[in-house]
């Protein structure tokens, strides 16, 4: 089976933990960060921080470039699009099949 372009699944695993978050919001306020700047405000190690960006870059959500020793990280947003997208679809064929089903049941009443 093909993988397909748009894959949610890695989107909302990155986005369960509550520090990938924290990560991804002061990416979006700041434009760019390094795991040593996210470290200094985080109550876990720059080790740590390391690991959540790599699920974070994994996941499409962030991609990094190296400037001088560290990597500085900033905001992919095509993939939180994407998979808002993929939601808002599923939404919005349960809100047709809703809308069908109260139609049935006013109509039987």
């Amino acid at each position: 089976m093909t993988e397909p372009s748009v894959y949610p699944g890695r989107v909302f695993a990155a986005l369960g933990d509550p520090t990938r978050v924290q990560i991804i919001d002061w990416l979006d306020e700041e434009g760019s960060g390094t795991a040593t700047e996210f470290a200094a405000r985080l109550p876990i190690s720059r080790q740590a921080v390391s690991r959540h960006l790599k699920g974070l870059e994994e996941a499409g959500l962030i991609a990094g470039s190296k400037q001088g020793r560290e990597m500085r990280y900033q905001l992919q947003p095509q993939q939180l699009r994407a998979s808002a997208e993929w939601l808002e679809a599923r939404a919005r064929r349960w809100e047709r099949t809703l809308q069908q089903l109260a139609d049935h049941l006013d109509g039987e009443a």
